[in-house]
């Protein structure tokens, strides 16, 4: 199987879908294998990419921290599904302000039909008024629609109830319990850009974007706060460190994370009324990702510059992806990397 994995990131990289690349799985009982292919650009004399090496791992952000912070309240008692965002973030005033409630953050049903990025130019203050602001095609819940906007609003939930920033409550509900030791918003802090592939050369940053958000909303909003959109850096141990946990059924080295009944519902779908699919904070069952192989309750997330997470709980496995798939220039669309995403899942479900 390591062989089948090896070859298809070969594959990858030799079609220039991307030059680095680093793909994981653990399963419950905490064997893992991890596999680092390629070097940080198409230079033959770029950085080799190692286990440890860092990667921006763009939206995979919003599930990691932001939704896992907030099922954290929810199992806490601090917050509820049913709460109105606005008992939180009086700010937010567009015409369904009274409706939006916590499970339309976590379900990414709110109607947020724009791209947050058009708005990259603009200072942090201006970005949250459009996100306050912005009118509604649709009613809250009627529509699955992932946008940043929603994973923002829901980051300063959790802010306002913790009162400490996002970075902070990350750092010590997760990150360090679950030994995530290159797990950060901010990379470079603590860490060199020789341990950080770059995700893209952009005219807009003036050239090499490395160990700074990749995602422009965010990056602009950095000027002011920690996001819950975008912008964490992780390493493939470190994510698999997390969903072993989740594969656990919450519990990690004898630390419980989750209770049974918010496992139960990561893995089950929440809008089964619109006939979509996701569950709290997760993207489910989706093939174009997670391969041919995934069930009802198999569970993950995605990021732009060519990552993604997968958990599958029945069956004991879950896979890590980085990559810059981003680098030198994004592509139009995801069809090359969510092949390259599926390939692998199906590599790794059809030998486990």
């Amino acid at each position: 199987m390591i062989e089948k994995i090896q070859n298809r990131i070969a594959q990858a990289i030799e079609e220039k879908v991307f030059p680095a690349c680093v793909v994981g799985f653990t399963q419950s009982n905490g064997n893992r294998v991890v596999v680092p292919a390629g070097k940080f650009t198409f230079d033959n004399n770029a950085q080799v990419v190692e286990e440890n090496t860092i990667f921006d791992v763009a939206s995979i952000t919003k599930s990691i921290p932001t939704s896992s912070l907030a099922l954290k309240l929810i199992d806490e008692n601090q917050i509820s599904l049913e709460d109105k965002l606005i008992n939180f973030v009086p700010e937010f005033s567009n015409f369904y302000r009274e409706e939006v409630l916590i499970k339309h953050l976590l379900t990414q049903t709110l109607d947020y039909s724009f791209r947050l990025s058009a708005h990259k130019d603009k200072t942090p203050e201006e970005i949250l008024d459009i996100i306050f602001t912005t009118k509604f095609k649709n009613q809250p819940g009627v529509k699955l629609l992932y946008a940043n906007a929603t994973s923002i609003l829901l980051g300063l939930v959790i802010e306002r109830v913790f009162r400490k920033t996002l970075d902070e409550l990350s750092k010590k509900y997760f990150f360090q319990p679950l030994k995530m030791a290159k797990t950060s918003f901010h990379p470079l802090r603590q860490f060199t850009k020789e341990e950080i592939v770059p995700t893209e050369i952009q005219e807009w940053r003036g050239g090499l974007v490395q160990g700074e958000v990749h995602d422009e909303s965010a990056y602009s909003l950095m000027q002011k706060m920690v996001v819950g959109s975008a912008g964490l850096f992780s390493t493939v141990p470190d994510l698999l460190n997390f969903l072993e946990m989740l594969l656990n059924n919450g519990v990690f080295a004898g630390n419980q994370y989750f209770s049974t009944k918010i496992m139960q519902q990561i893995q089950s779908n929440q809008l089964t009324h619109i006939d979509q699919r996701a569950s709290l904070g997760w993207e489910l069952n989706q093939s174009r990702y997670m391969g041919k192989h995934c069930s009802e309750t198999t569970f993950g997330k995605t990021g732009f510059t060519g990552c993604s997470c997968v958990c599958d709980i029945k069956r004991g496995v879950a896979l890590v992806i980085l990559s810059n798939y981003t680098f030198p220039v994004r592509k139009p669309d995801a069809i090359l990397i969510n092949k390259f995403r599926s390939d692998i899942a199906d590599i790794i479900f059809e030998n486990l």
